[in-house]
């Protein structure tokens, strides 16, 4: 066989092997995202379903990925992904998808081979992600994999694929600034408060204890703010607040007692106006130094006369949408710089799929070729051996045994070289 041959040979070989690759997939991009859970494993006990859909299928290696907008289903299996079998498939998932039967790829994507593999990789980087650059979706793509690894439904050939995806996706996020400035509104508010200020010393009032202020509470624990009055119309639901901060939870009524501040962090549920100019003016005292207010609520909390006729820095949620608009499109920018990157990657994944192959092969040769020594030596040359003098019978192994050696190692080298 011609070395020429023999190429065409492995490459079709590795080409079949990454055609088992598949993903189906439901996003963001095909499905509102209240609506993706549908498309989830709806039984509590998803090993037994993953179980249950292994062997009803045929499916040789399974990877369950579940997130806030997508839900994916990574296979390596020989079967065609055709309609009837997604139907099926789904169907067992969720037996009300029956009702779109026929009609499910309006809402399905199906990627196989190196288009599947090409999709873990931007998948697992976040190039994908409904907010590019969010390395959430990397901590749930590995943790996704380990469970799957430890429940014992992945082989060789998604550890390979992981592997790859988690070398891609480090690659990406080090090479690129996909990842680099802040998209998350209260994120945002922080580093532009802490952009406004120096140092931690500041009195900070939280007005508002519900989910917004929650995560804003997070932040000023890890910057390291400590002098925190928390206001909220119910003591109650301001205590697990107030504890994570070590801050004074008061009512929302005794507001107009509040004093000596430097910032309000204000988010509430009511919808309307609850600083207005009479009341920030009690709040000064006759304070005339300049504050930071972050205005979080939806409707505004804070009344356009205390912005107009108070000494402040207003910050609100339209001008951080604006800001996290910004950002976002920066870092779609930087796709142009990551797929080149991808596409590098999937070359590299062909050659680590053909050398695993290799390897495999490989590691079973010293255990053919001690058989064929013994064989051998014990059966097919026994008779003449044992005519041969002792001596003679002791170098004649000697000899068996060396050249066993020598072949595994050559052929190690080789394969090296290759």
């Amino acid at each position: 066989m011609t070395i020429n041959a023999s190429f065409k040979i492995t490459f079709k070989l590795i080409m079949s092997l990454i055609g088992s690759y598949k993903v189906i997939t439901v996003t963001h991009h095909n499905l509102d995202v209240q609506e993706i859970g549908s498309f989830y494993i709806q039984n509590e006990d998803k090993n037994t379903v993953i179980k249950d859909l292994k062997f009803k299928y045929n499916i040789d290696e399974f990877l369950y990925l579940e997130t806030c907008n997508r839900v994916s289903y990574v296979l390596y299996t020989g079967l065609e992904i055709d309609q009837n079998f997604l139907d099926s498939f789904l169907y067992d998932i969720n037996p009300q998808l029956k009702d779109v039967s026929g009609s499910v790829q309006k809402f399905v994507s199906v990627y196989e081979g190196e288009s599947a593999v090409k999709h873990v990789f931007e998948m697992a980087s976040s190039m994908d992600s409904m907010v590019v650059g969010e390395r959430e979706i990397f901590a749930q793509f590995r943790s996704a994999y380990d469970l799957s690894r430890s429940s014992g439904f992945t082989g060789d050939f998604l550890r390979l694929l992981e592997n790859s995806a988690v070398v891609t996706a480090k690659q990406i996020y080090s090479e690129t600034k996909i990842g680099e400035r802040a998209l998350s509104i209260v994120s945002l508010a922080i580093r532009t408060m802490l952009e406004k200020i120096e140092g931690n010393g500041q009195k900070v009032l939280l007005v508002g204890s519900g989910e917004t202020n929650q995560l804003v509470g997070k932040f000023l624990k890890k910057y390291k703010f400590t002098n925190i009055e928390i206001y909220n119309r119910t003591i109650d639901n301001a205590k697990t607040l107030a504890e994570t901060l070590g801050a004074p939870s008061l009512h929302l009524s005794q507001l107009s007692e509040a004093r000596n501040f430097d910032i309000i962090i204000i988010c509430t549920s009511a919808n309307r106006v609850v600083i207005d100019l009479p009341l920030y003016q009690k709040m000064l005292s006759g304070d005339q130094s300049k504050k930071i207010i972050i205005d979080l609520a939806v409707p505004r909390n804070v009344g356009e006369d205390v912005v107009e006729y108070s000494n402040v820095d207003y910050i609100d949620i339209q001008n951080l949408k604006a800001l996290a608009e910004e950002n976002l499109a920066f870092r779609k920018a930087e796709l142009s710089k990551a797929r080149p990157i991808v596409q590098l990657q999937l070359q590299a994944f062909r050659k680590k799929l053909h050398l695993r192959q290799f390897e495999k092969a490989i590691s079973k040769l010293p255990v053919e070729l001690t058989h064929v020594k013994d064989r051998a030596i014990n059966v097919v040359y026994k008779k003449r051996i044992n005519e041969l003098p002792a001596e003679a019978q002791e170098l004649v192994v000697e000899m068996m045994d060396y050249m066993e050696k020598k072949c595994v190692a050559s052929t190690l080298k080789l394969s090296r070289e290759l």
